[in-house]
């Protein structure tokens, strides 16, 4: 580096982002994350040892994955070396492989690769990886958002040990103001202070996010001016200003989108109407799309619901159809109705089962053929094959029914349509119940 980079390094350092300024230079200074980083923990004995694999922090914004990176930058005796997947291509990986090998040959050093975002990389790029992470060539710690298992090249995961990051909990979200606060590199200067109500707002609205709550308490102590006593104080009402909103945990193009979306189905299908309505505000607030929201509901009404109301599936066809034709905003209304009656609605899931049971039963038992008297006997020769004969015609017998096997032989007493006690199938159980006994 000549006098200009170091120089232009360390104005950056210094007027980077307070969450950039208070990252932990050793692992004893990392807050949150025990499950991984505790004294007693793998991770925490490799970077202590300086024997790292390669691995993945995979987990939310905010909770610690770079910083995780760095600590292991100011630790190991191996070269470091960072790359920015949204920024990097082909020729960044392949100058750093052809300097790892430099370094390995004339130091016997190894190279650390962080690289940031990896699932942005194509697979094109991921497979440039491979050979090298292999080899021992390099030593890859990735950082990702998404689910590694879902976006990042498998024979990458396979070699690789997953480290998952949580969102950070509230306590942990309050050392770190405080120790922004109280810091030389943070925010001394300043001699800010906050509230316990605001400490309490701000360490709950981030949500776990550990970026958006230094940022918010940055920006609330660069622009509130200084009392008569020479501090700045930061109330409740400033840190609304500063941090806007929750930070919504969903993303229609990410991990968090499976959950989400989870979390909806099973609080209709467990009859929860204000976790569904909640659920479906959150998928709406972040851009969901209101089709495939549809498709969930109308999915819900006939696997969780079925016969024990047919309407919801009624309702839930209608209601898919009319957002179609309204779309957003109006259609958040339908949306809500639509699934207030699923949750609602007595559950039934017979039918589910009952298609999955036969359908195991039709791939697993060879069937010889279908009763004779129950084939297609609308043609000429139907009857010198003896088809159609001695059928039953239903509507000729008391009640329109009459004993009759309708399954092929083989499977004579199976039973795959189970009738709950839930809402109308207790109905149609009693009537079908009904129609053996009296016929």
């Amino acid at each position: 580096m000549d006098m200009f980079d170091i120089v232009r390094e360390r104005t950056l350092e210094k007027e980077a982002p307070l969450a950039a300024r208070m990252r932990p230079e050793a692992i004893e200074e990392v807050v949150g994350q025990e499950h991984i980083v505790g004294k007693d923990k793998l991770l925490y004995r490799a970077i202590k040892a300086d024997q790292l694999g390669s691995i993945i922090f995979y987990g939310p914004p905010g909770t610690g994955k770079t910083t995780l990176a760095r600590v292991i930058a100011n630790t190991t005796k191996s070269s470091f070396v960072q790359l920015n997947a949204t920024i990097a291509g082909k020729k960044d990986i392949q100058a750093v492989v052809e300097k790892a090998k430099d370094t390995l040959g004339m130091s016997m050093k190894r190279t650390i690769l962080f690289i940031d975002e990896i699932h942005r990389f194509n697979k094109a790029q991921q497979d440039a990886l491979l050979p090298h992470v292999e080899d021992g060539t390099i030593i890859l710690i990735g950082a990702t958002t998404e689910n590694p298992y879902f976006e990042v090249n498998r024979a990458l995961v396979s070699r690789s040990r997953i480290f998952q990051l949580n969102p950070l909990d509230k306590e942990a979200i309050k050392i770190l103001i405080t120790r922004a606060l109280n810091e030389d590199r943070g925010l001394k200067k300043y001699n800010a202070k906050l509230t316990d109500e605001a400490l309490d707002f701000l360490s709950d609205i981030a949500d776990g996010d550990a970026r958006a709550a230094l940022n918010a308490i940055e920006l609330g102590v660069l622009t509130t001016q200084a009392d008569e006593k020479g501090e700045i104080v930061i109330t409740v009402s400033v840190a609304e200003e500063c941090i806007q909103k929750r930070a919504i945990k969903y993303d229609k193009d990410g991990d968090n989108h499976y959950d989400v979306i989870s979390a909806f189905i099973k609080s209709m299908r467990g009859s929860d109407p204000d976790a569904a309505i909640y659920y479906l505000a959150r998928m709406i607030y972040a851009g969901e799309d209101p089709k495939f929201i549809a498709r969930r509901i109308v999915i819900c009404a006939s696997e969780d619901v079925g016969n024990a109301d047919p309407r919801a599936l009624q309702l839930a066809v209608s209601a898919a159809l009319a957002v179609d034709f309204i779309g957003l905003p109006e259609g958040r209304i339908i949306l809500a109705q639509a699934v207030a009656y699923v949750a609602c609605a007595p559950k039934s899931n017979a039918a589910i089962i009952s298609i999955d049971q036969a359908t195991q039963d039709v791939k697993n038992i060879q069937i010889g053929s279908v009763p004779a008297y129950l084939k297609d006997a609308h043609y000429g020769a139907a009857k010198e094959l003896g088809n159609g004969i001695g059928y039953k015609y239903a509507h000729n017998y008391k009640n329109h029914y009459v004993k009759q096997q309708y399954l092929p032989d083989e499977l004579k007493d199976s039973q795959y349509y189970v009738l709950s006690d839930q809402g109308y199938e207790k109905k149609l159980k009693n009537w079908l119940e009904f129609l053996k006994e009296n016929n």
